[in-house]
């Protein structure tokens, strides 16, 4: 045989021996590669416990604050602005003066019915008089009772341009009234809408100015049409709280103070109104606020933290923890959600630990550590 084909086979005999060598090694008793893998390591997670606790039941909404009442404030009698006795923006209060007419022109007018009141008496005295020489002449026969008649009608016919006279005086007294404008009520004045200088029209589509009572005030909202038995029936049980969250401020209290007498179709909402004291004015008409009304508390409720109810295919489910520090997974139903706290219907009970963070690593039968989930 050729040198290079006998060292061609024995090149091949040897790989053979190697390889054989090396799976006998492989698969000695008591070798590394015999040995069994090392069980996986805890997953950290974070636990809490189920327990009773007293729950309220709120209904939450997003909320718009309204004044009490708001008034539009107009003229009553044509003329001109002579003064406006106020500030835009002004608190003003009940009974304030707020704008003065040109009072001359009615000032004449009074002028002229005082002097037509006079001269209509003269003629009513007149007349009376006249009623009075005529009855004796009609007692002497010396008149027909046709002629007495006309006269007396003359008494009646002055008696009565008198008392229109006097109509007319208070009329225009009335008149006088209307040029000096009172607010109607205590609240804050918003932009003022005709100057003064300006001529201005009895009762014209613009107003003057409005008044807006903050004190108290009301917040209107609207709730699903579903949730209206239920606010009327813990609302015959006595008053229900509604409470209003500002941003970066504090809740502020008040009371449910109307229902609507109709849903709105379009939304299939009804609307609500609560009436809060408002002394340190922090609501004022147009804000929108995040409104909470509390019908009732819900006594012993089974609660579990909020985080640690997950979502699955099959609806909401918890890791719960057993004493072997090993998770199963178990289904629950939710009644609703409190804040932080879960108040569950179904599928836990008090006592139960649950895990609160760390879910993602989680399957049933999975060993865990409590510690920190995020430095893992």
């Amino acid at each position: 045989m050729p040198a290079p084909r006998r060292f061609f086979v024995a090149l091949v005999c040897l790989l053979i021996i190697a390889g054989a060598a090396f799976a006998a090694f492989r698969y000695v008793p008591g070798s590394r590669a015999a040995q069994p893998k090392a069980a996986p390591a805890a997953v950290p997670v974070s636990v809490a416990s189920v327990a009773n606790k007293d729950v309220p039941v709120r209904i939450r909404a997003i909320g718009n604050v309204e004044p009490l009442t708001s008034v539009s404030i107009k003229a009553r009698v044509d003329g001109q602005i002579d003064a406006v006795r106020f500030k835009e923006g002004d608190e003003v209060r009940a009974g304030a003066v707020l704008f003065e007419l040109d009072r001359r022109p009615f000032e004449a007018q009074l002028a002229q019915a005082q002097a037509n009141l006079l001269k209509d008496k003269a003629l009513l005295d007149h007349a009376v008089e006249q009623a009075r020489r005529n009855k004796d002449l009609l007692a002497q026969k010396f008149i027909s009772p046709d002629a007495y008649e006309t006269v007396k009608t003359n008494v009646d016919t002055a008696a009565a341009t008198v008392k229109a006279d006097e109509a007319a005086i208070r009329s225009v007294q009335l008149s006088l009234d209307y040029c000096t404008i009172h607010s109607p009520l205590t609240g804050y004045a918003g932009r003022v809408m005709i100057q003064q200088g300006n001529l201005v029209k009895a009762n014209d589509t613009n107003a003057l100015v409005v008044i807006n009572q903050v004190v108290p005030i009301d917040v209107s909202f609207s709730v699903p049409e579903s949730e209206l038995a239920d606010v009327r029936r813990y609302q015959a049980d006595g008053e229900l709280q509604v409470a209003v969250q500002l941003p970066n401020g504090k809740p502020v209290s008040g009371k449910l103070s109307f229902i609507d007498n109709t849903t709105d179709i379009t939304t299939g909402t009804i609307k609500l109104k609560a009436e809060f004291g408002n002394s340190d004015k922090v609501l004022w008409p147009g804000q929108f606020v995040n409104v909470v009304l509390t019908l009732t508390t819900q006594k012993n409720a089974i609660v579990a933290p909020t985080t640690a109810v997950q979502n699955g295919p099959n609806g909401q489910y918890v890791f719960v923890v057993d004493a072997n520090n090993t998770v199963a997974l178990r289904d629950v139903k939710v009644a609703r959600t409190e804040g932080d706290d879960t108040v569950i219907a179904a599928g836990l009970a008090p006592g139960d630990t649950v895990v609160t963070a760390g879910q993602l690593r989680l399957a049933p039968g999975t060993r865990i550590t409590v510690g920190n989930p995020s430095s893992a």
